[in-house]
């Protein structure tokens, strides 16, 4: 595996925790706000598809991989079938708030049904660009408290607990891409993830631009005033989006690896939380 740097210390271990069982949320969770709250239930509707998507594309290269990698690509699964878990249940309090999330999740049937017939690699690449969004946006979350400030206690735990685990993870797909297509030139290996992760950013961003216009209009919310809101929320205040864009670029970089910025410092901060919870 060529250029891998994943620290050799890492340990990937599963927390199983659950959320918000007791109450239901509020309908605007965060802070009171519609586009806060938006920003995260658009993106929550996407995760139990979209994390069944990221475990299949992995499983199909465990067979045959270093042992390392196939304990760690192991831990991944464990750790990503709890997230659906939850996120099915986090959903369904999004849903019991009078949302409908028809259109977001057939949006998301849609794009993963782009990949059928197709070769495995191409889900794998696929895969391994969104666990680089996936990773920097956790970064974020866990960095700057303020995003998940005043948010319903459960809810917010939520997503810091994925958050640390996405951090945890970040390396697994990276470093199965390295290694089925250890026999690739470099520069193939380069344009091929280059070209995947530009498609892919453009569909996430559409995808969560309109997620999240079509829950706020089902709160009455609509009209260039409201889009203007969301961009301040994105790239304004708190600014997730803004934050994250330089990181998002280092993907580029000839040589970049998940792991080349070691943040596990952020998981200490949250991981006391849930150690009650961590899987052997």
């Amino acid at each position: 595996m060529a250029n891998a740097k994943t620290p050799a210390d890492l340990t990937i271990t599963p927390r199983d925790r659950r959320f918000g069982r007791a109450r239901r949320p509020d309908r605007w969770w965060l802070n009171g706000d519609p586009i806060a709250t938006a920003f995260y239930n658009a993106l929550s509707v996407t995760f139990p598809k979209g994390e069944a998507f990221f475990i299949d594309s992995v499983r199909h290269f465990r067979e045959g991989a270093p042992p390392r990698l196939a304990a760690e690509i192991q831990a991944f699964i464990k750790q990503e079938v709890i997230h659906t878990r939850e996120h099915v249940a986090f959903n369904r309090h999004v849903t019991d708030q009078g949302y409908d999330t028809s259109r977001l999740e057939k949006r998301v049937d849609d794009e993963i049904a782009l990949t059928k017939d197709k070769p495995p690699i191409g889900s794998l690449a696929a895969t391994m660009c969104l666990e680089h969004f996936t990773a920097i946006l956790a970064h974020e979350l866990v960095a700057d408290p303020r995003h998940l400030a005043g948010g319903d206690g459960e809810a917010a735990d939520l997503w810091r607990w994925h958050a640390i685990e996405e951090i945890e993870h970040k390396g697994v797909a990276y470093d199965t891409w390295l290694h089925a297509t250890r026999d690739w030139p470099r520069f193939r290996r380069w344009w091929i993830k280059t070209l995947v992760m530009l498609t892919v950013t453009r569909k996430f961003l559409v995808g969560r631009w309109i997620g999240i216009l079509d829950l706020l209009e089902q709160d009455g919310l609509t009209g260039w005033r409201v889009k203007a809101r969301v961009l301040g929320y994105a790239f304004g205040r708190p600014g997730m989006a803004r934050k994250v864009m330089g990181a998002w670029a280092t993907f580029f970089l000839p040589g970049f690896h998940p792991w080349n910025h070691d943040d596990r410092a952020l998981i200490g901060r949250v991981d006391s939380e849930f150690a009650m919870a961590r899987v052997a």
